[in-house]
């Protein structure tokens, strides 16, 4: 049974930071492309970041382009998101996703690309 674990949300004031992790378990981790989502409330679940399978290759969304770092231990099952210069409208839902090897069609900042998804983690970020 595949499990993705969020875990490092919390309260932060604009301009402060956050490092989300996820852990994975039931799956070879290493075999499959990550991606970070968000969702506001009253708003559809936004990508923000995606990163290939051994890393060497990441994705951003513009509105966080140059403020969050998507990365990845292999070793540890582990994906983080590390996220500066935060402000209120990142406030949100932050759910780490585990792609679908038969969903290629899709893009790496789809939804439609995910297969796994973990429970999420409260990003609040006060003005």
């Amino acid at each position: 049974q595949v499990q993705l674990v969020e875990s490092g949300g919390g309260l932060v004031q604009a301009g402060g930071s956050l490092r989300l992790s996820c852990a994975a378990s039931g799956l070879t981790f290493s075999n499959y492309a990550m991606g970070w989502f968000r969702q506001a409330p009253g708003k559809e679940r936004e990508f923000v970041a995606a990163i290939g399978w051994s890393g060497g290759s990441k994705w951003y969304a513009d509105s966080v382009q140059g403020r969050f770092t998507i990365s990845r231990d292999n070793a540890k099952n582990t994906v983080y998101l590390q996220m500066n210069s935060l402000k209120p409208e990142d406030t949100a839902v932050y759910y780490c996703a585990a792609e679908d090897h038969l969903s290629t069609g899709w893009g790496l900042n789809s939804a439609a690309r995910y297969k796994y998804w973990g429970q999420g983690t409260q990003v609040t970020v006060s003005s």
